[in-house]
């Protein structure tokens, strides 16, 4: 049965670079104008959480947020709500000395009618272990990317596992861009969500990859750009289809949750949106072009002779 083919994505496959090259370039002007936002997970500081027996509104908040400033001088950091019934806060900020952590205790059980049990915690996090943190994550992710690459290669060729590679490291630019624009903070969770994201993605890609694989057996007469395209709309519907359920999901994480599961539900959201335009747009189109470039050298001089040759005929 003939797929029907509604847009030559490979043909078009310029466009759909442009676009990502336009998103990731105005990441790479926001980190050099501003930089991340880096959470006292990696920067260190202190953090400190009570229980204020109340469902947490925003105006909570900003009083917390005065306070803070009041005592330290500085806002704080973040200030997340958790707790199943939203009645607990975590506040993140530069590292306090104790005297500091007490003086800032005493405006918060004074505004909110707390004691010292309502004091669940206060904690200094080093900028040391944020550096291992740092380091930890990025061992991971190159780890990772190295042994989906070998796995890529052993199932399908080297070509496209370097196509879905660089659909991966996309993925994560993409994300790593929206954190930037939107200033929001980079903790522990984000890096769960990365390794997450990365995971996700590389599912659907080679679901792809197998299908082209097949096609290729099937459709030997064909160039291999059709085989691409082909592959692509054969597994869209199960591509849109699966990340759409995921999708959903995980959103209804990002808007019911509290804040500890919203920071890691959120990068997965934009994880999911970008891992399957990837799969979809990019990765097919990648390998395309890989086949296309080792190719275009060995068919180029057959095509001057063959020319040559009708020319003496």
């Amino acid at each position: 049965m003939d797929t029907k083919i509604l847009i030559d994505i490979v043909g078009k496959r310029k466009v759909f670079l442009i676009i990502s090259l336009v998103i990731i370039v105005a990441g790479l002007i926001g980190f050099f104008v501003r930089g991340f936002n880096l959470d006292i997970d990696f920067t260190g500081g202190t953090t400190q959480q009570y229980n204020l027996h109340k469902e947490i509104t925003d105006q909570d908040i900003s009083k917390l947020n005065d306070i803070m400033i009041d005592v330290t001088g500085e806002a704080a950091s973040s200030i997340q709500i958790t707790g199943s019934e939203r009645q607990e806060i975590i506040i993140k900020s530069k590292e306090l000395s104790s005297e500091t952590r007490d003086a800032a205790f005493d405006a918060i059980a004074a505004e909110f009618g707390l004691t010292v049990a309502d004091r669940y915690s206060v904690d200094n996090v080093s900028p040391s272990v944020g550096a291992d943190m740092s380091r930890a994550a990025l061992i991971s992710v190159i780890v990772a990317v190295v042994l989906m690459l070998i796995y890529i290669t052993i199932r399908f060729s080297f070509k496209s596992g370097l196509s879905a590679i660089i659909c991966l490291v996309h993925d994560v630019l993409v994300v790593l861009t929206f954190y930037i624009l939107f200033a929001i903070p980079i903790n522990t969770s984000f890096i769960a969500a990365i390794l997450t994201i990365v995971g996700y993605s590389i599912n659907a890609t080679i679901v792809l990859f197998d299908r082209v694989r097949e096609n290729k057996k099937t459709m030997s007469r064909d160039n291999f750009a059709n085989v691409v395209n082909t592959s692509i709309w054969q597994t869209m519907n199960r591509s849109i289809l699966t990340s759409l359920t995921t999708f959903v999901m995980v959103l209804l994480l990002c808007i019911m949750g509290v804040d500890s599961i919203r920071n890691f539900a959120l990068p997965i959201v934009i994880g999911i949106i970008c891992g399957t335009y990837s799969s979809v747009f990019l990765s097919g189109n990648f390998w395309f072009m890989l086949e296309n470039k080792s190719k275009s050298g060995k068919s180029s001089t057959p095509t001057v002779k063959a020319k040559a040759k009708r020319a003496k005929a």
